[in-house]
């Protein structure tokens, strides 16, 4: 199995950032320039994706072992979205790997549940069913969801679409694992077994992950904080990069 992974960087502190769904790590360029002078950050592409190729496809759990395998130990963990999940899945498995952890546009339960808001799992249902006869379109349709609202939506989806098409394309049955990912994990029991500190950061007009759950999640999570980033959508490190590294590095400080 192949991973990519990419060092950049002129800090002493270790930061690995992980894509989400259908994308690969190109995505993070538009914040590498502010991060660079206080990181040693590790770019990776999830096993299947970009060119983590070829690859298995595997479930949750076995991308967070295969990760794990390449990445410093005690880093700065940062997952946007699929990889947020994968990110926590990390925390809870390899704690030696994990110093702190951020979560961008991330849930631990991503599919509606009785008293979870959430996306609908007729919407991903319905994304796996037309990956299967238009996948590129289909692709395209859910990069969009991800700045729908936002002031410069068609320039944010363009730049997320920029990161698909310069990197070799997932497969049909890794990005159906992926949606699968998304549709049937739930984390949300084994969020108090992880201790490292902890920062969610999230858009208010996220579609993906509705502001209504970011509450329930400080109930079950209390010992991390979550940042709203106005007017972002799903992608803030894409619409609003000077508030999201202004966030992050708060933090880390």
């Amino acid at each position: 199995m192949t991973i990519y992974k990419e060092k950049i960087g002129e800090g002493n502190q270790s930061i690995v950032l992980l894509h989400g769904w259908g994308l690969n790590s190109q995505v993070w360029d538009f914040i590498l320039a502010p991060l660079s002078p206080h990181f040693s950050i590790t770019l990776i592409d999830l096993p299947g994706y970009g060119r983590s190729q070829p690859s298995a496809v595997l479930s949750l759990e076995a991308m967070a072992s295969e990760i794990a395998q390449h990445i410093p130990e005690k880093s700065i963990l940062l997952g946007w979205s699929l990889g947020g999940l994968v990110a926590t899945q990390l925390a809870l498995d390899f704690k030696n790997k994990v110093e702190k952890l951020i979560l961008v546009a991330s849930s631990p339960c991503f599919s509606e549940q009785d008293g979870w808001p959430g996306v609908r799992s007729q919407i991903l249902a319905a994304f796996q069913e037309q990956l299967t006869t238009e996948f590129r379109r289909t692709i395209e349709r859910f990069i969009a969801l991800q700045s729908l609202g936002t002031t410069n939506a068609s320039l944010n989806t363009k730049k997320l679409k920029q990161a698909v098409i310069n990197q070799p394309q997932a497969s049909l049955a890794v990005l159906n694992q992926g949606l699968s990912i998304l549709q049937q994990s739930d984390l949300r029991e084994k969020l108090a077994d992880i201790e490292v500190p902890t920062l969610r950061l999230y858009g208010a007009l996220d579609s993906l992950v509705p502001r209504k759950s970011i509450p329930l999640t400080d109930a079950l999570w209390p010992n991390s904080q979550a940042v709203i980033i106005e007017q972002a959508a799903h992608a803030p490190f894409i619409s609003h990069p000077a508030l999201f590294c202004k966030a992050l590095l708060k933090f880390i400080d």
